[in-house]
């Protein structure tokens, strides 16, 4: 398990402290942490936006990325928590994560809810999205942007995944989402919600067999060294919250304030596209690396999707607003 010290939160601070140092003098500086790795389809994403900022505002704000939660010692909650408390400036992180925030967060993850990338982007764009995107300010966050990220895959070392009775007994790592919980559980699974800093040593020492993301994420942690089965599910969709500090948002002038919201627009498309050309190119690095690949029959999802529907009332009652559930399903034709 990667530990997390008082050094280590020392250093990162040091970090962020010593920022006015590396950037052009008169030039503002936010930090914007990511919670995977250098090479994931999010950090790219947000050195994507940091270029994209510095342009629009001919580099008068910058923008300092950090990944693998490295700002807020790898406890995502706790980052939350600190982007609203103002020690962060900028967030990239989850929307199943903030779901622990506020519960209509888990309507995007609803099973088997969205068909594809596309109807999510919608999604996130339309009135539906934007709500989601106004409640953050009643945890102190300001929402500048709703990202999409690919669906969602599983991963194990133990055997193919073609049918709900293969996930019997699989100790599958899932975030803190009771609505994860919920789905795998009632497949007979053992979900096990954990911190995805956990995850790889977790899976190394057999404490968890498998776990599920989109399929670039075994790519950028390097899963493929602990993990033997590839399962294209589709199963979960998911999105990111690029959160800012509120406080820290006010003090910008208002062309940097229209930046930040123009670049963030911009890199949506960019990274839609991006995650899009970028699947295939991380399923063949996997199989490369000795994964064996299977893709769900629709026969096959469909047993799938019929355990989803039967737990619609249970995933209502987890979004704790049947209003917005209900009308989250009748936007994506699954009411």
């Amino acid at each position: 398990m990667h530990a997390f010290s008082l050094r280590g939160l020392l250093v990162a601070a040091s970090l962020a402290a010593s920022l006015s140092l590396a950037v052009p003098a008169g030039a503002e500086t936010l930090t914007l942490s990511t919670p995977d790795a250098d090479n994931s389809e999010i950090t790219l994403a947000a050195k994507h936006f940091a270029e994209v900022v510095k342009q629009k505002t001919n580099g008068e704000l910058e923008i300092k990325v950090f990944p693998n939660g490295t700002l807020y010692g790898g406890d995502p909650s706790a980052g939350v928590k600190q982007l609203a408390g103002g020690s962060l400036d900028m967030l990239l992180n989850a929307t199943s994560l903030y779901a622990t925030f506020n519960p209509k967060f888990t309507a995007i993850a609803v099973p088997y809810l969205f068909d594809g990338t596309d109807q999510l982007r919608a999604y996130l764009d339309s009135d539906l999205g934007e709500e989601l995107r106004g409640d953050l300010s009643k945890i102190g966050i300001l929402g500048l942007d709703l990202w999409s990220r690919p669906l969602r895959q599983i991963t194990n070392s133990k055997r193919p995944i073609t049918a709900p009775d293969d996930l019997k007994g699989l100790k599958l790592r899932v975030p803190n989402n009771p609505l994860w919980v919920k789905f795998f559980g009632a497949m007979g699974a053992a979900p096990t919600p954990m911190a995805f800093a956990e995850v790889y040593n977790a899976l190394q020492l057999g404490v968890v067999d498998g776990q599920e993301n989109p399929v670039n994420v075994p790519v950028s942690a390097r899963l493929y060294e602990v993990q033997k089965y590839l399962t294209i599910s589709n199963h979960i969709a998911d999105a990111w919250v690029l959160g800012m500090n509120p406080r820290r948002h006010k003090a910008l002038s208002d062309a940097h304030k229209a930046a930040l919201a123009e670049a963030a627009k911009e890199t949506e498309d960019w990274k839609a596209k991006n995650d899009a050309a970028d699947i295939a190119a991380s399923i063949a690095i996997l199989e490369k690396n000795g994964m064996k690949t299977n893709e769900l029959t629709a026969e096959q999802r469909a047993e799938f999707v019929a355990v989803s529907k039967s737990l619609y009332p249970v995933f209502e009652a987890l979004v704790k607003d049947p209003s917005f559930f209900q009308r989250t399903t009748s936007f994506a034709g699954k009411s």
